[in-house]
């Protein structure tokens, strides 16, 4: 049976976690061990109370999520803060975080998911990190009426700002927040970013340059790293795996 330490160091050399300048309160890593044991992984977006109870009450002693639990720590282990913390230790549960290296893996990263959801194949970076690109341009086969609809096949709620190309040449792609990738977009050379949120101003800026934004949900275009990398410990170490949904709108 495979235990925490190996499941944890695989995940931190399969993301290169290291490499990667992020927010201090990403700490990506291990956050919260449990006693060793590992018997069924999980994978959810957000660290949170409800998310780390499904994951108790289904069995899941090692739990992979997107955002973790200390974007704004430190503070006291008092209400809200002392429950998550409860709820993972009460129910032996530990908690491993990934954010902008599960965004930027060519292969298990959201944003080379989101493009080869679409049948697109990534061909370039942008948005630099230290450890590599965050997020990817994919040349375009798609004309913009296309690309809307498959967009709103895959996703629940989809705002389509469409003042680019009928026919973009390369589409962009930075799931979470847009608003960092925008002056990136600019200067990329594409037109159309996919992407979960964005800022109100950046509606008058596609208006002025000649844009394409596609937000398709912080929550939903951020399902897929967890997923990809749950599903591919299940596969090497033998361990079943389920995905934790929390049907966040956002």
């Amino acid at each position: 049976m495979p235990n925490l330490t190996e499941l944890a160091a695989y995940c931190d050399k399969r993301t290169r976690s290291a490499a990667f300048k992020d927010a201090p309160g990403a700490f990506n890593g291990l956050q919260v061990a449990n006693d060793g044991r590992v018997t069924r992984i999980g994978a959810a977006v957000d660290a949170g109370l409800v998310p780390f109870r499904h994951a108790v009450a289904a069995g899941v002693d090692f739990l992979i999520v997107h955002h973790g639990m200390y974007w704004d720590m430190p503070r006291p282990l008092t209400g809200a803060a002392h429950a998550r913390v409860a709820a993972l230790i009460g129910g032996n549960c530990a908690l491993y975080s990934s954010h902008l290296p599960l965004d930027s893996h060519p292969k298990l990263g959201n944003n080379a998911l989101l493009a080869r959801q679409l049948g697109l194949r990534p061909r370039r970076g942008f948005l630099p990190n230290d450890g590599g690109d965050i997020g990817c341009i994919a040349t375009c086969r798609l004309s913009r009426a296309q690309l809307r609809r498959k967009l709103e096949s895959l996703y629940p709620r989809v705002i389509a700002i469409e003042f680019g190309p009928a026919n973009p040449a390369e589409v962009a792609f930075c799931s979470g927040s847009g608003n960092g990738a925008m002056p990136a977009l600019l200067s990329s050379g594409a037109a159309t970013l996919v992407t979960g949120e964005l800022r109100e101003e950046w509606f008058n800026v596609a208006q002025e340059q000649g844009l394409n934004l596609y937000l398709c949900g912080h929550y939903a275009t951020e399902v897929h790293g967890v997923r990809a990398l749950a599903a591919e410990l299940s596969a090497k170490f033998g361990l079943p795996w389920e995905f934790i949904a929390t049907e966040n709108p956002l």
